[in-house]
């Protein structure tokens, strides 16, 4: 009767190297006054602490003019973002030196990404909108017919996400495009995660604690207490979030 060896009976793999999608925020960094950029940081952390708490970002020193760029102290400014409790993993833009430091500090350095919209032959200014209409429900569609109790995260990628029910404190809902909640919000939605600026959420009844499109935040602070409990829609306009009765 024959014996298989330890060295025949093959094992599971022990790693394994897929690709992905994670969404990061990222930190933009128009100034190299760093101490414009701690005050400033500090106070928009200070909105949603819970949020950013050792959250990991990206660090974008590409819309800083040139002349700022070679004066800021980038290890300076990964201890102002360090003191706050977050954790950069990539930076992108930067000159050769703050990318030098950057790897020293074991962060990643990224290639420029463009998103701007190609130029076309006459820029007009866009229009603006009282009450845009809804947008549609994209095909790739998730549901759930279930409360999103604390401490839930829930995706839906590549497509929209429509919640039967509450979203409770503490939970989060993030989808790549528009955001349905037919319960009361209190938890936190993100839409357009991967950078869909048009993104949508609509609720019917919004107390969130953050709400978010296209990376855009918002928190709860502030909010007109006469849309409570009424059917509201939150849409991107002018880089500002707009929360509007249905």
């Amino acid at each position: 009767m024959s014996v298989n060896s330890p060295e025949n009976v093959s094992s599971p793999p022990a790693v394994e190297l897929k690709s992905g999608s994670i969404t990061l925020p990222i930190l933009k960094v128009h100034s190299a006054n760093l101490g414009d950029v701690a005050s400033q940081l500090q106070k928009k952390l200070g909105k949603a602490p819970e949020f950013f708490h050792n959250a990991p970002i990206i660090i974008d020193l590409g819309e800083l003019p040139d002349e700022q760029k070679q004066a800021l102290d980038f290890p300076a400014l990964l201890n102002i973002i360090h003191a706050q409790a977050l954790s950069p993993v990539g930076m992108r833009g930067g000159n050769p030196v703050q990318q030098q430091a950057a790897q020293a500090d074991k962060i990643a350095v990224l290639a420029d990404v463009r998103t701007e919209s190609p130029p076309s032959a006459e820029a007009k200014p866009a229009a603006r909108r009282t009450l845009p209409p809804p947008r549609p429900v994209a095909s790739s569609t998730k549901v759930i017919d279930q409360p999103v109790r604390s401490g839930q995260r829930i995706y839906a990628s590549g497509g929209d996400l429509i919640v039967l029910a509450q979203v409770s404190p503490g939970a989060e809902i993030m989808a790549d495009g528009n955001i349905h909640v037919y319960g009361t919000l209190k938890g936190r939605a993100l839409a357009g995660v991967q950078g869909n600026l048009e993104a949508r959420i609509f609720c019917s009844d919004l107390q969130a604690q953050l709400i978010a499109i296209g990376g855009n935040y918002r928190t709860s602070e502030g909010e007109d207490d006469s849309l409570k409990g009424r059917l509201v829609q939150v849409y991107l306009q002018d880089q500002t979030l707009v929360v509007v009765p249905l």
